[in-house]
């Protein structure tokens, strides 16, 4: 039997620090939720619609997907999945695309507090890149004692989130890595801290540890160990102060107009960037989640329409957590009410080219993105899910009107980079398959033995032609929330990373968690969140009809509901669960080239520290959840890439516990006793060269 660790007691969202809470997001979970939206939860949309003989009927077509391979199945899907089971040419793309995912023969890592990075038996691990560490020209060594903003535009941000790989041609075992850098702690980061009073010095510091960076690694030969090259003529950092370019839709509008930009196309800075993706023409994605807390003073603002817009994104009516605004007018919204519409977006970066302007894409809407990855449909569109990571919002996808291009021609290029200015901006709305009464808020399963249901994305915007009554299309790009309030879209627990598997099409969803599921005047349990106070978490599995993402409707099951296995409100694909590792709070999602799943998490309530974990998606061992390594004290899981013969995760905040300072540290991760904590990326591989986990 496993035996876990104490529970954590933490007031905190998941076993977070309050200090974590604190500069992350801003102590988002002890604010009001900003949806209060009269939106139906599931559980009452669902009361009383099915009979017992249309349960029979979702059972019996489940038993089909299962057996030709297709994702899930629920009442509208279940006619789609059945009448294209039938059809040869649908049969033979599911032969070819879904095909049963390996297993993963590792040895799982125990639960553990380990001051490390813990991996399994049988592997071993460098670190890549520490913050701080020179990779532009120019660029002094690092120095905690003697840092300054100029030093740090040149050197590898602060807290690593999102990660990705992409290849180099003409320079062999050499890739691209490009790395979000979501926030910094200052309080880690200078000696004798004062938040009340911080420097100039200390806060264009911060600024210039914000953003993104762009550097080149090289590959060792025979392991997967990895280094960064310095100075290499693509590496590049982009900053709280570096040039962004508006684009798509709402690019120009009145909405988005400052004193210092009056074309409300040019914006300075990148803000919060947590999660992202990987375009199939070769640009990363970034998304822009918790930037509402950089910004002061929203209640100054009476008028009563931009308030309600000023509490919906969560703008906070004081002064802000880290003093931005006393050194930047555009950081205080009685200066500057404009300047906070033009952050929340997706940000599309052409690694590339270390000259091209990022582009944040209005068409994508304006919410706190977690992340943002494409699938192509079949006449090679891109679609791009996305997730809005707050307690009781929404997820959404884009459908792109034009056609990617293939080849690396110039025109090819120029063209896809417009790809995700045109198309139609969708949320989605959730349907279960269980009457409301079965669905207690215990996460006892339903009479029919699954979490499950249908879908439909709801339609917001099309290029200048909005969808939503009583707003025009601007208004949806840059108010998405609001336009997602007005057309009834699914509340859910913090929909954060949402990855479409490249072998199968299925889309999985991360809901974190929320604490406030089942509170006192908050939405209930429904069957997608089916547990109140949920603190662990659940991961959703969507099919869309057809196996089309274009398509307005979909299919869904909840494949993970997370926890320690023991507790019978947990759920884990229908796997035995007596050998599983416990996982709790999924954050990141990512797949590797077999199809298996990989889960990082953000904020474990089981008493270990957070981790990284791989599942089987399909076939005999679905749902067989393995924990493939820890990271050290405080720290989170983020960025996982995983390749046939590497893992790389970013080691976010480590030593980020209460009562932590750079005089008081609470980790010595990684570079030993008497040195300064560092966020960094690490890799990790097998020692006798084969693929990971296989």
């Amino acid at each position: 039997m496993r035996k876990l660790l104490p529970l954590i007691g933490t007031p905190h969202s998941g076993g977070r620090s309050a200090l974590t809470c604190r500069f992350r997001c801003g102590d988002a979970c002890f604010h009001e939720v900003p949806n209060t939206s009269d939106n139906e939860y599931v559980g009452d949309v669902i009361a009383g619609v099915l009979s017992r003989r249309s349960l029979m009927r979702a059972a019996a077509v489940v038993t089909v997907a299962g057996a030709t391979g297709a994702a899930v199945a629920g009442p509208g899907a279940g006619e789609a999945v059945a009448a294209t089971a039938g059809r040869a040419a649908p049969e033979a793309l599911r032969r070819r695309h879904h095909g049963a995912a390996r297993g993963l023969r590792f040895d799982a890592v125990a639960p553990n507090t380990a001051d490390k990075v813990t991996v399994p038996a049988g592997y071993a691990q460098n670190v890549v890149i520490r913050w701080g560490e020179p990779i532009l020209r120019g660029a002094p060594a690092f120095n905690p004692d003697k840092q300054s903003a100029k030093a740090q535009a040149g050197q590898f941000g602060y807290n690593n989130d999102f990660l990705s790989l992409l290849p180099l041609r003409g320079e062999r075992h050499r890739q691209v890595l490009v790395a979000n850098h979501e926030y910094t702690d200052e309080i880690l980061m200078f000696k004798g801290y004062d938040d009340a009073n911080p420097t100039r010095e200390q806060v264009e510091i911060a600024w210039a540890a914000h953003g993104l960076s762009v550097v080149v690694v090289q590959e060792e030969r025979h392991s997967g160990k990895l280094t960064a090259v310095t100075r290499h003529h693509l590496n590049r950092r982009l900053t709280v102060t570096s040039e962004f370019r508006l684009t798509g839709p709402a690019a120009g509008s009145a909405l988005l107009r400052t004193s210092a930009d009056r074309t409300g196309r040019k914006v300075l800075g990148t803000l919060n960037n947590c999660a992202g993706g990987t375009t199939p023409w070769g640009t990363t994605l970034h998304g822009e989640e918790n930037f509402n807390q950089y910004f002061a003073n929203g209640g100054s603002v009476t008028e009563p329409v931009q308030a309600a817009r000023l509490k919906r994104y969560g703008i906070g009516g004081a002064a802000s957590e880290r003093k931005w605004e006393r050194f930047d007018r555009r950081f205080d919204v009685a200066q500057e009410p404009n300047e906070v519409n033009r952050f929340g977006y997706v940000v599309e970066l052409d690694p590339y080219d270390p000259h091209s302007t990022p582009r944040k894409r209005t068409a994508l809407g304006r919410f706190k993105h977690e992340a943002a990855q494409p699938r192509l449909t079949a006449d090679g569109r891109p679609v791009v899910y996305m997730g809005d990571d707050e307690r009781f919002d929404y997820f959404y996808k884009f459908v792109s009107s034009r056609r990617m291009k293939k080849g690396s021609s110039r025109a090819a290029r120029e063209h896809n980079l417009t790809l995700l200015d045109h198309g139609t901006l969708y949320v989605a709305k959730l349907t279960g398959d269980s009457p409301a009464a079965e669905i207690d808020g215990s996460g006892k399963l339903p009479a029919d033995g699954a979490f499950d249901g249908s879908g439909q994305w709801i339609p917001l915007a099309t290029g200048e032609v909005s969808h939503v009554e009583g707003m025009t299309a601007q208004e949806v790009y840059v108010f998405t929330r609001q336009a997602a309030d007005k057309v009834g879209a699914t509340k859910m627990d913090r929909p954060e990373d949402v990855e479409p598997s490249p072998r199968t099409g299925r889309v999985y969803i991360a809901l974190t968690n929320n604490k406030d599921r089942g509170a006192a005047g908050k939405p209930a349990a429904d069957e997608a969140n089916p547990r109140n106070q949920n603190k662990h978490g659940q991961i959703l599995e969507l099919a869309e009809h057809w196996d089309d993402p274009a398509g307005d409707g979909f299919a869904w099951r909840l494949f993970l509901v997370a926890g320690d296995p023991d507790d019978p409100a947990t759920y884990f694909a229908g796997f035995p669960k007596d050998k599983v590792s416990p996982i709790s709070c999924p954050d990141n999602v990512a797949f590797d080239p077999h199809g298996n799943l990989w889960i990082s998490t953000d904020g474990n309530q089981l008493g270990s520290h957070d981790g990284l974990f791989g599942v089987a998606t399909s076939g005999e061992r679905r749902g067989e959840l393995k924990q493939f390594l820890t990271v050290p004290r405080g720290a989170e899981t983020c960025g996982p890439i995983i390749q046939d013969q590497r893992v790389l995760v970013a080691v976010q905040h480590p030593g980020e516990i209460d009562g932590a300072s750079v005089e008081n540290p609470q980790s010595v991760w990684p570079d030993g006793p008497g040195k300064i904590v560092r966020p960094a990326v690490v890799s990790v591989w097998r020692k006798d060269g084969r693929d990971i986990g296989v």
